[in-house]
């Protein structure tokens, strides 16, 4: 069964980070990268790999007898899309909550505090944006 709070379940969200990181790729390609992880059957890439085409994560052409794939939508917009599910149906829309919850229960490193002031400091100034 499907969690509703994520649009993508955790196979189509690993098969769709390769194919952001190769750029271009075959079922093929992506069930040599997963393989090297855990075991899964090429036919389960394939599958997978048609579902997100589907469902508009990825596009693809004929390229003799395989298909080659490419992402139809970029990992910030994905994540802004799964983030924003959340907040909303987690959090009730309060970012201040979701942020508080990950500060909170996460062991974060000096650097990675320093990173999340950089970032929130950075909000006012709009050279960012």
């Amino acid at each position: 069964m499907r969690n509703p709070l994520f649009p993508l379940g955790g196979t189509e969200m690993e098969v769709l980070r390769e194919v952001w990181t190769l750029g271009q790729a075959t079922a093929r390609d992506v069930h040599d990268r997963v393989s090297q992880r855990r075991r899964v059957a090429y036919t389960t890439v394939m599958t997978v790999m048609k579902n997100l085409a589907e469902k508009g994560y990825l596009t693809f052409q004929a390229r003799g007898t395989a298909y080659v794939y490419s992402a139809a939508r970029s990992p910030e917009e994905v994540r802004a899309s799964v983030l924003s599910g959340v907040l909303d149906k987690v959090f009730g829309g309060s970012s201040t909550s979701l942020v508080q919850a990950l500060v909170q229960r996460e062991s974060l490193s000096d650097d990675e505090k320093a990173d999340i002031r950089r970032l929130i400091d950075g909000l006012g100034d709009d050279s960012d944006v």
